[in-house]
């Protein structure tokens, strides 16, 4: 372990202080919930402030919660008018299915209606009220606590089906002008830049400013947000697929048909997705090619166990299993999915690859999920529409859950 202190050290979340003047970055803690696989966070809003568990949901285009959860209403929350440009704002990032506007001939001063969507679900609220409260974040830097003045939607009980235990709501990190990064980078004068490493356990959410004297973090590979009128979610283009080196014999078709797909399969990045989804064709290729690999690599295919349809004995699935690549922009760029992103281990004696059939015409060829994050650093930079993504931390013997929040150096090196 000792060996490995400096690069934990200088890993991840290095912040400079030695500007005094510097711009402020926030560091919220994820956990993941085991019941139901959702990431959740927890922020504190109103007066008094009030912790308040919420699913993280990083296409999300706004943050809504259940507020009359609260045992004490907040004496600071303000109704937002209709006719308000914050109203017309959050009115504008609705997608197809959410943040329907009400009537146009609402009086002035009647407050602003926006129905929100649990996208878990794809239930849609039929009653919503923006309103503006006070909310609290932690300075990743003197860790002290940030009070801002925030958005978000009341909704009604009915909409928290579908999400984790006590979780009253979601917090939503798309690219809209409402979410929740977004009115943060606002309201402090700090990179629009928000950094994620998801855990089986405790991961991390930083909003912000992040130093570049990481090893890890200047190794980050790098390529282009794709954008997908009218929605706000993060996108890349997949070139092809690859399974120890190996690319899938795939129709050029399968990769060209998505809307906005720019030549590629257009691929979404979801935290809300548990395990990475294919279209049919793809996933198909993909699986056959999957399988050929682990049986030349002389693992044992076993029965399979609900809800995954490729598994193997245990024993036998260590780190030596075939490597998933996905390539985006070049032969050059590529996103590499090692072993313990790809398995699901079900049991002492049985581990199964952790990627799904997506149906014959999903809304998107690939969606990345969020076991296939776990341990990766992401880090979308809204100013240049980027995405960086490290290799496996685990490749590098340490992992998201290393890190003490509000800190960057790991717990259990403190």
């Amino acid at each position: 372990m000792a060996s490995l202190l400096p690069i934990i050290i200088s890993f991840l979340f290095l912040f400079s202080l030695s500007n005094a003047h510097s711009p402020v970055s926030f560091t919220i803690p994820v956990t993941k919930d085991a019941a139901t696989l959702q990431y959740l966070t927890t922020l504190s809003y109103g007066t008094p402030l009030v912790p308040t568990k919420l699913v993280l949901d990083l296409g999300g285009s706004f943050l809504w919660l259940h507020c009359a959860s609260r045992n004490i209403p907040s004496s600071s929350s303000l109704t937002t008018p209709h006719r308000s440009l914050q109203c017309f704002t959050a009115k504008t990032h609705k997608s197809a299915n959410s943040f329907l506007s009400g009537s146009v001939d609402q009086h002035l001063y009647q407050p602003c209606r926006v129905f929100p969507e649990n996208s878990i679900t794809g239930t849609i609220a039929t009653e919503g009220e923006l309103v503006e409260d006070l909310m609290a974040l932690q300075s990743a830097e003197s860790k002290t606590i940030h009070e801002h003045q925030s958005r978000f939607t009341c909704s009604p009980n009915s909409l928290l089906h579908g999400l984790a235990k006590g979780a009253r709501g979601m917090v939503g990190l798309a690219r809209s002008r409402s979410s929740l990064p977004s009115q943060v980078f606002d309201n402090f004068s700090t990179q629009r830049k928000l950094t994620l490493c998801l855990s089986s356990s405790k991961g991390v959410l930083l909003l912000g400013n992040v130093a570049y004297e990481s090893e890890i973090l200047r190794s980050l590979t790098f390529t282009p947000l794709v954008t997908s009128f009218p929605s706000l979610e993060y996108f890349i283009n997949v070139s092809s697929v690859k399974i120890n080196g190996k690319r899938l014999a795939l129709d050029a078709s399968e990769f060209n048909e998505q809307e906005g797909g720019g030549g590629g399969a257009l691929t979404l990045i979801s935290s809300i997705v548990p395990y990475t989804t294919m279209q049919s064709s793809i996933y198909n290729s993909f699986k056959e090619a999957f399988l050929d690999a682990a049986l030349s690599m002389n693992m044992t295919r076993v029965a399979s166990v609900a809800p995954f349809e490729l598994c193997f004995s245990s024993p036998q699935v260590g780190s030596s299993v075939p490597l998933i690549e996905l390539v985006l922009q070049s032969e050059m760029v590529k996103w590499s999915v090692h072993g313990r992103n790809s398995m699901v281990r079900v049991s002492d004696k049985v581990a199964c690859l952790g990627f799904f059939d997506g149906g014959v015409n999903p809304r998107n060829s690939i969606v990345i999920g969020g076991y296939q994050l776990e341990d990766v650093i992401v880090q979308f930079d809204l100013a240049t529409s980027m995405v960086g993504f490290s290799s496996s931390l685990l490749t590098k013997n340490t992992k998201c859950s290393d890190f003490k929040f509000g800190s960057s150096i790991p717990a259990d090196s403190i």
